[in-house]
């Protein structure tokens, strides 16, 4: 009887490892999925640049700021 008993609770603690295992995987591909989105959207956005005639270095283009 025993060994019934310890069976059935390595059974159950194997089936809760595994819950826990696919809960995580499943959230670090949600998480890989939203950074890689992320990445997408960053690399497909352009920042305008300007380039400084006296020194001739490409510096992002200065946005006209409101007045305090």
């Amino acid at each position: 009887m025993p060994q019934l008993l310890f069976l059935v609770a390595a059974g159950a603690g194997l089936m809760l490892a595994r819950r826990w295992y696919v809960y995580a995987q499943r959230r670090v591909a949600a998480e890989l999925r939203a950074a890689e989105e992320a990445l997408a959207r960053r690399e497909t956005a352009t920042i305008p640049l300007e380039r400084d005639p006296k020194t001739g270095v490409y510096r992002p283009k200065q946005t006209a700021r409101s007045p305090r």
